[in-house]
């Protein structure tokens, strides 16, 4: 009989890879979101049936209950870089992880594996860090024998990160830069899908683990390799954290004063105090070597899906090869 996941958050950037993985290993897969009608393009990752989008918020019990009935293991991918309505960084991280866990071991559910990120830190400034430390808490209180994985930034073809950038550079010749000396530490976005997957599997042991790619980068550096990768030229600017927090406080508040109607999606007070702290693993949990994964290069995977940002898009090569023809 076919194993039953169930993935919250399974739509989403990482959810879908780890959805993947999962129907080529054979398992049923239910995709909980919030906009299944949105999700329907992850049917195409197994057979007839075989993966299921299906409406669940995690705000509520009798719907995760629903989500999780029937289902053998679950996977939590949701999380806010942003708060926005009722989905505040409590709301999702902290007391939607719990419920989760909670309702999964009310199910007789033990296998679970929680996505959390780098910096988790129950006494951070941020509240960001603070719920996703606050989440593996409940998670852990309930699912004792649960998996946590903590990635640094995590890129690929869907990214919110690399993508963003880009578009800024193919718009206007100037980069701002919040932290241009932070240090970040690049994974892959199936290479957390693979640990998720050996984790649900039962190839890796309990606890919390690590992610961080093999390339260790400033902010500024990580800005000028994209550069490099869609062949344009910007000029990084840093904007120092004082003005970086006053802008963070304006747009906050004007999401705030509109009642959530101009939602801040460029920066906030809270991301700003991220970016004053640097994002690597610290090597007091195990990571990739431990899961047997090597994970992948920047440089492998960038040019990969960044090349549409080129100034000749998919053409940027054959122009680059013409002109060194001899005519």
């Amino acid at each position: 009989m076919q194993k039953l996941v169930t993935i919250f958050g399974g739509s989403g950037f990482v959810g879908r890879y780890i959805a993947r993985r999962m129907a080529k290993q054979g398992w049923r897969v239910r995709v909980a979101c919030r906009r299944p009608n949105e999700g329907h393009f992850v049917r195409m990752y197994g057979a007839v049936g075989q993966v299921e989008p299906i409406f669940a918020n995690i705000r509520d019990d009798a719907s995760v209950a629903a989500a999780l009935s029937g289902a053998d293991a679950v996977v939590n991918c949701v999380g806010v870089l942003a708060p926005s309505g009722k989905n505040s960084f409590e709301a999702t991280q902290a007391e939607g992880a719990t419920r989760i866990a909670r309702i999964a071991a009310d199910e007789g559910i033990t296998n679970m594996v929680q996505i959390s990120a780098i910096g988790a830190d129950a006494d951070s400034d941020s509240d960001y860090a603070r719920t996703k430390a606050a989440g593996e808490a409940g998670v852990l209180e309930h699912q004792p024998g649960a998996i946590i994985l903590r990635p640094s930034i995590v890129f690929g073809p869907e990214d919110e990160f690399f993508n963003r950038f880009a578009g800024m550079a193919r718009l206007a010749p100037v980069l701002p830069v919040v932290g241009p000396d932070t240090k970040f530490q690049p994974v892959y976005v199936d290479d957390v899908a693979a640990a998720a997957e050996l984790a649900l599997t039962g190839k890796a042991p309990a606890g919390i683990y690590e992610l961080g790619g093999p390339d260790v980068d400033t902010f500024r550096e990580l800005m000028q390799t994209m550069l490099k990768v869609i062949r344009r030229r910007a000029l990084i600017v840093t904007v120092p954290f004082f003005v970086a927090r006053i802008m963070a406080a304006v747009l906050d508040f004007g999401q705030k004063a509109t009642a959530g109607v101009l939602h801040n999606g460029v920066l906030t007070r809270d991301q700003v105090r991220n970016l004053a702290k640097d994002n690597v693993t610290s090597g007091d949990y195990p990571g990739f070597k431990a899961l047997g994964i090597e994970p992948s290069t920047m440089e492998t995977v960038l040019p990969g899906y960044l090349w549409r940002f080129r100034p000749s898009g998919q053409y940027s090569d054959i122009k680059d090869s013409a002109k060194n023809m001899k005519t």
